[in-house]
């Protein structure tokens, strides 16, 4: 299959996935704000659960801008709950079992480690504006000060 690559200006790709609550969240439902879609490989994995605390612990900041967090993984809404009551998270987590939505955005795709290839998510996250429309892209993201690159890059487009 062909990876997707997505590019600032073009319209978010629509999608409703199950969150921890297994309650139904669609993007059409988050137009008005801004919104950090960030794809991430596996709950309670330590890269993945030092991405989800940076969010939490600037939450605060992202809500003064109007900006929701989302985060989208492959793991069961039964693991997104696990995952969020062990480490305090504050954010929405949505499941893509089947990564289809990590397919729409250019996030699935061949990994490398130790030699090895195989298929998994690819660390990105996407800004999407209030009108529905991608704003920044972040693909391969390197964990550490990547919520911080976020942040400065949201408060620089709301001017």
């Amino acid at each position: 299959m062909e990876t997707v690559k997505l590019t600032p200006g073009q319209e978010a790709p629509e999608f409703t996935l199950p969150n921890q609550d297994e309650q139904e969240v669609a993007l059409s439902s988050m137009k008005g704000k801004w919104v950090v879609l960030y794809f991430y490989p596996k709950d309670n994995t330590s890269g993945c659960t030092l991405e989800a605390r940076d969010f939490t612990s600037q939450l605060p900041g992202f809500r003064e801008l109007d900006a929701d967090i989302i985060g989208i993984s492959p793991d069961s809404c039964k693991s997104h709950r696990g995952f969020i009551t062990k480490q305090d998270l504050k954010l929405t987590l949505l499941s893509d079992t089947e990564h289809k939505v990590c397919q729409l955005y250019g996030a699935w795709g061949v990994k490398k480690m130790y030699g090895k290839e195989y298929e998994g998510v690819i660390r990105s996250t996407f800004l999407i504006d209030p009108e529905g429309k991608i704003a920044e892209v972040w693909y391969k993201v390197k964990v550490n000060g990547h919520v911080d690159q976020v942040k400065e890059k949201l408060t620089s487009l709301k001017g």
